[in-house]
C-alpha cells in the first residue's frame, strides 16, 4: 500500500503546488482586529483560502469563528488525531530576488513568503490525508488538519481552539525540524525589578547577568538535564514599569527544573531591592522518545529517507507549547536553516514531496490508532 501511496503524491504533486501557489498569494500578516476578523483580514481570508482548498478536496470544514478551522476526514467529533499548522506570515520586508507573493517555481524550488513557514507544509499534511482518502484508506479516529491564524504572533488562535474543541489524543505541527521533535525547551522572560539605588542595581546586572556564562550559574540555575542539556540564558533587554527600571533575561530552560523553581533559585541571590518577575512562560514539551507514537514517525522518516535518526530535541517555540499530545515533526531537513523570516524563503520541491511521503506514511501507520 505504501508504494500505491507514494505514487499516488507524485500525482498529485503539480496540484499541490498550485494549493501552495493560492495560499501565498495572500499577504496574511496580522492585520487591524475586528469582530469579524479577529486577526485582521488578511489571516482570515487566508483561512477561507485553505478551507476552501480543503472542501474542494472533499473534506468537511468547519471555521471557528475567522480565528482557526480545520478539515476532517472521518465522522464523529470524539478522539481524533490531529494536525496543526499556521496560514498567518510574518510581514514580507525587503531584499527579495523573486515576488514575495508569487510563489514562483524556479531552479528547483517554489520561492515566497510563507512556503515553508508554514502554509507549504501544513498544505502537504492535507494532501498527504487527501491521497489516503482517495485510495480508500479508512482510520479508527477522525483525523483534523487544523489551520491556525496567529502563531506568528501569539497562539491566539490556537488558545481559542481549545475553549471549543477538545485537543486530539495524538498528533503533530510541520513546523520545525526533522527528524522527529520529542522535547522542546521551556521559555520564560524573567524581569529583574529595581526598588532600590541605581548604582546597587548596576552592580547586581553587571556582576550576576553580564559578566555570567550564559548558562546562569552565577543565578544559581544552571541546571541540565540528558534530554535538553545545559540552561541557555539570552534575550537581554532594558525597560520601566510603573516608573522601576527593570532588565530582562529570557530563559531557555531544560525541564528539570519548573520556573517557579527557577524564581526561588534566583530569589536567593538577589538583593531585597530587587523584584523578581516572571513575565511570561511557556512550560517544556516533553513526549516519551522511546514510546510507540514516536517510533512510528521515526520509522517513517526513514522508510522514505532510507536514514534512521534518532528523535531530538529543540530549543524552538511551537503549537506543542499549547495543545496537548502534539510533538514538532518536519518540515526542514537537517542543514536547512536561516530560510523562514528571511528574504527569498524557499523549498526545494523535491524536500515537499519527500514530506508529503513520510506526512503520507505516517498517517498510514496511525489508522489503527
Amino acid at each position: 500500500m505504501l508504494n500505491k501511496i507514494y505514487a499516488k503524491m507524485d500525482e498529485l504533486m503539480p496540484e499541490l503546488l498550485k494549493s501552495i501557489q493560492r495560499l501565498v498569494a495572500i499577504e496574511s500578516v496580522e492585520g487591524v482586529h475586528t469582530e469579524d476578523a479577529p486577526y485582521g483580514e488578511m489571516p482570515k481570508r487566508a483561512l477561507l483560502e485553505v478551507l476552501t482548498i480543503a472542501e474542494e478536496l472533499g473534506f468537511h470544514t468547519k471555521n471557528i469563528d475567522n480565528i482557526i478551522g480545520y478539515a476532517q476526514y472521518g465522522e464523529g467529533d470524539g478522539d481524533y488525531i490531529g494536525i496543526f499548522g499556521h496560514v498567518d506570515v510574518v510581514p514580507v520586508g525587503e531584499g527579495w530576488s523573486y515576488p514575495p507573493l508569487g510563489g514562483v517555481i524556479d531552479r528547483g524550488r517554489i520561492w515566497g513568503r510563507g512556503v515553508l513557514d508554514n502554509k507549504g507544509p501544513i498544505l502537504t499534511n492535507l494532501y498527504a490525508l487527501y491521497a489516503l482518502k482517495e485510495l480508500g484508506v479508512t482510520f479508527n479516529r477522525p483525523v483534523r488538519v487544523v489551520f491556525g491564524t496567529n502563531e506568528e504572533s501569539g497562539f491566539g488562535c490556537v488558545k481559542h481552539y481549545l475553549t471549543k474543541e477538545n485537543p486530539p489524543v495524538f498528533g503533530w505541527t510541520p513546523d520545525c525540524k526533522w527528524p522527529v521533535v520529542y522535547g522542546e525547551r521551556g521559555r520564560a522572560l524573567i524581569q529583574f525589578v529595581n526598588h532600590g539605588s541605581q548604582e546597587d542595581f548596576n552592580e547586581f546586572i553587571n556582576e550576576y547577568i553580564l559578566s555570567s556564562p550564559n548558562n546562569g550559574v552565577k543565578l544559581g540555575i544552571n541546571v541540565k538535564d540528558e534530554d535538553f542539556g545545559e540552561m541557555i540564558m539570552r534575550g537581554y533587554k532594558l525597560g520601566m514599569t510603573d516608573d522601576n527600571l527593570f532588565f530582562q533575561i529570557s530563559l531557555s530552560y531544560p525541564k528539570v527544573k519548573t520556573v517557579d523553581e527557577l524564581i526561588e533559585m534566583i530569589r536567593k541571590v538577589t538583593p531585597e531591592s530587587i523584584e523578581v518577575v516572571c513575565a511570561h512562560n511557556w512550560n517544556p514539551v516533553f513526549y516519551d522518545k522511546e514510546s510507540p507514537e514516536i517510533t512510528l514517525l521515526t520509522d517513517a522518516y526513514e522508510e522514505v529517507m532510507g536514514e534512521r535518526l534518532a528523535p531530538v530535541t529543540t530549543t524552538g517555540g511551537t503549537y506543542a507549547k499549547i495543545i496537548p499530545n502534539i510533538i514538532a515533526f518536519g518540515p526542514s531537513f537537517p542543514g536547512q536553516k536561516d530560510i523562514a523570516h528571511l528574504p527569498d524563503e524557499w523549498m526545494n520541491l523535491d524536500d515537499i514531496l519527500n514530506n508529503a511521503k513520510i506526512y503520507s506514511n505516517a498517517l498510514y501507520k496511525l489508522k489503527d490508532l
